[in-house]
């Protein structure tokens, strides 16, 4: 495995449990930290996306099956606390270089695309309320230009 990550050029640390785990940078989603864990029959792919939503649970629930429908390689999935991750499985026959590229191709495009959305559907009341916080005390708002909309009405974002 780590000889199909050195041929595409991306850089890996190997854990104290085997798997080799790949930090890929984000615009919305800084970084996802992947684990590709190898088995004797397959290799299973781990991303942690989102912690477990503090509100609107079905909604988050409805939004992950909704865009599972569309994907490729990996799917969204819950832990025990209900922390949002993207899960997938290949075949051991299956994991060339090709394949891996386009797989963790996949989970950047899916963890970066759904970061934004998922946080509005899970943590509105927190993020109106970091607005409020940070307008109150003139803290920096720029990573919290995605969620504009979300500010208190009488602040004018420029």
């Amino acid at each position: 495995m780590g000889a199909l990550l050195d041929e595409l050029g991306v850089a890996y640390e190997v854990s104290a449990q085997g798997s080799l785990v790949v930090v890929l940078p984000g615009t919305h989603k800084l970084k996802t930290t992947v684990n590709l864990i190898p088995g004797e029959h397959s290799l299973r792919i781990e991303a942690f996306v989102v912690r477990h939503p503090d509100e609107n649970h079905e909604a988050v629930w409805a939004w992950l099956l909704r865009k599972n429908a569309r994907m490729y390689g990996v799917s969204f999935s819950i832990d025990g606390n209900d922390d949002i991750y993207l899960t997938g499985r290949l075949p051991n026959h299956a994991v060339t270089a090709e394949e891996l590229d386009r797989l963790l191709g996949a989970v950047l495009s899916y963890a970066d695309e759904s970061f934004d959305a998922l946080l509005e559907l899970g943590f509105a009341e927190a993020i109106r309320r970091e607005w409020a916080w940070r307008i109150s005390r003139g803290e920096p708002t720029e990573n919290l230009r995605a969620f504009q909309h979300l500010a208190p009405a009488d602040h004018l974002q420029e």
